[in-house]
Formats: C-alpha cells, sequence, structure tokens
C-alpha cells in the first residue's frame, strides 16, 4: 500500500463528515429500521416518519397503540440509535 493509500471505508466516511451527511444517513437508517424494530403488526399501524430536530415523529392510527408505544419510548430510543450507530434522537413524537 502506498503512503497516500486509505482504505474506502475511511475515505467515504471523511466525505460524509465534510459534507455533514452523517447526520441525514443515520436519520434514513432510523426511518428503515422502524419496522424491524417495532414489529410488523405495529410497523402496519404506524407511517409518516420524519426526524426534524433530533426528533422522530411517527403517525399512529390507534390510540390504545399510541397509548403502548409511549409505554415503550426508552426501549424504543435505544435500539432506534443503535441502528443508526449513534445517538440522533432524542424523542419520539406520536401523533
Amino acid at each position: 500500500m502506498r503512503s497516500n493509500d486509505r482504505p474506502l471505508r475511511d475515505v467515504v466516511q471523511e466525505l460524509l463528515k465534510k459534507y455533514k451527511l452523517e447526520d441525514h444517513i443515520g436519520e434514513t437508517r432510523i426511518i428503515e429500521n422502524w419496522g424491524k424494530t417495532v414489529g410488523p403488526m405495529i410497523a402496519a399501524h404506524t407511517g409518516n416518519l420524519s426526524v426534524k430536530n433530533q426528533v422522530l415523529y411517527v403517525t399512529v392510527d390507534s390510540s390504545a397503540l399510541r397509548q403502548e408505544l409511549l409505554y415503550r419510548k426508552e426501549s424504543l430510543l435505544t435500539l432506534l440509535n443503535k441502528a443508526a450507530e449513534r445517538e440522533l434522537i432524542k424523542e419520539i413524537v406520536f401523533r
């Protein structure tokens, strides 16, 4: 390996950091992993996920399910941030 050769992973990470895209990619991972995190039944009754200012907004079609998700909010935050490989989400709002 020549002295200026670097692994592609390092170069990509550097570019993501330089152009401040790391958070956007992490947010996309969180949204993509929602169904895996909550399971197919809950995923079928939730939608319109979006992230703004470290808050994940989730539309829920049932008030009973909304209440259940509120009880699980802390564990969901942990699992979703793990999927993003860093703490990107500080709050979840179920609407």
